[in-house]
C-alpha cells in the first residue's frame, strides 16, 4: 500500500511507523486512522516490535478539525467508532510489542493514541495534553481507560478537567509513561530499546501483555490460573528452551521469536 499520511519501514526485525502531516503537527484525519491501521496490521505480520513515532516538531495534535465550515456538521460519535475504534485496538491488541515514541506534543487524541502502545518513551520536551474540554468535549480515543489506569482517579480528574500540559518528566514520575529522556539521547534511545524487543522472546512478549493487563478484571486465583496456562503456552515455545540452554551455558541466548 501507497500511504500518503505516514511511512512504514521495517527493517530488522523492527517496524516503524513515522507520522508524516508535519505541516499541521501530524494531525489525524480519516486517511490518516485508515492508514494507520494498515500499517500497523501489516507492521504486525512482518516484524518482532513497533515503533509509532512523529515527524517534524510533533507526535500527534490530535483530531485535525478542519475549517470552520465542517466543524458543525461532524459526526463524533461515528468518527469514533468507525474510525478511531479499529486504529486504537489494533495498537492496544498487536501481537508484539509496541512503543510511542514521542518526539514532541502529543495532543487530544495524540496522547492517547501515544498511551495505547505498550512502551511510551519520549523527549524531555515534549508534552501530553487531554485539550478535550477546552473545545467542550471529554477525554476520548482511550483517554478515560489508559488514564486511570497508568495515573489514578485523582490525576486523570485533574487532566481531563484542567486540560494543563503534562510534561513528559511529569508523565514519567506520574507513571503515565516509561521514560523522559534528554532530547539529544532520544533516538538512540528508543531505536536501542526497539532492538533489544526485536530480539527478544516474541511470544513470551505476547504474553506478557495478556497477563498485565488481565490483572485488573481477575481475582488472585484466577490470575493464578491464567499464569499457570500462558506459562506452560511459554515453555513450549523455542525460545524458553534456548534461554535455559544459553543461561547453563553461560551465553547470551539467541531468541528467534517462536
Amino acid at each position: 500500500m501507497q500511504y500518503e499520511t505516514l511511512r512504514l519501514k521495517v527493517s530488522n526485525g523492527i517496524a516503524v511507523i513515522e507520522f508524516t502531516r508535519d505541516e499541521i503537527m501530524n494531525a489525524l484525519n480519516t486517511q490518516m486512522r485508515a492508514e494507520i491501521l494498515h500499517a500497523v496490521k501489516d507492521a504486525e505480520k512482518n516484524a518482532r516490535v513497533l515503533v509509532l513515532t512523529g515527524k517534524g516538531r510533533a507526535f500527534c495534535s490530535g483530531q485535525d478539525l478542519g475549517d470552520r465550515a465542517t466543524v458543525a456538521s461532524t459526526d463524533l460519535e461515528r468518527t469514533l467508532r468507525d474510525e478511531y475504534v479499529p486504529m486504537l485496538m489494533a495498537i492496544y491488541n498487536c501481537s508484539i510489542p509496541t512503543i510511542s515514541a514521542v518526539n514532541g506534543p502529543a495532543a487530544g487524541a495524540g496522547a492517547n493514541l501515544a498511551l495505547a502502545a505498550d512502551v511510551v518513551i519520549a523527549k524531555k520536551s515534549a508534552v501530553f495534553l487531554q485539550a478535550f474540554t477546552r473545545i467542550g468535549l471529554i477525554p476520548d480515543a482511550g483517554g478515560s481507560y489508559f488514564l486511570p489506569r497508568q495515573v489514578g482517579m485523582a490525576k486523570a480528574m485533574g487532566a481531563a478537567l484542567f486540560a494543563e500540559p503534562m510534561t513528559a518528566d511529569q508523565a514519567s514520575a506520574a507513571g503515565m509513561i516509561w521514560e523522559a529522556v534528554p532530547d539529544d539521547e532520544f533516538e538512540q534511545r528508543w531505536k536501542s530499546r526497539a532492538e533489544f524487543l526485536a530480539n527478544g522472546p516474541t511470544e513470551a512478549y505476547n504474553r506478557v501483555k495478556t497477563i498485565i493487563r488481565s490483572s485488573f478484571d481477575n481475582d488472585l486465583e484466577k490470575q493464578l490460573l491464567l499464569e499457570a496456562k500462558l506459562q506452560g503456552e511459554c515453555g513450549k515455545t523455542h525460545d524458553f528452551r534456548e534461554g535455559v540452554l544459553a543461561f547453563l551455558d553461560k551465553r547470551a541466548a539467541n531468541f528467534e521469536g517462536r
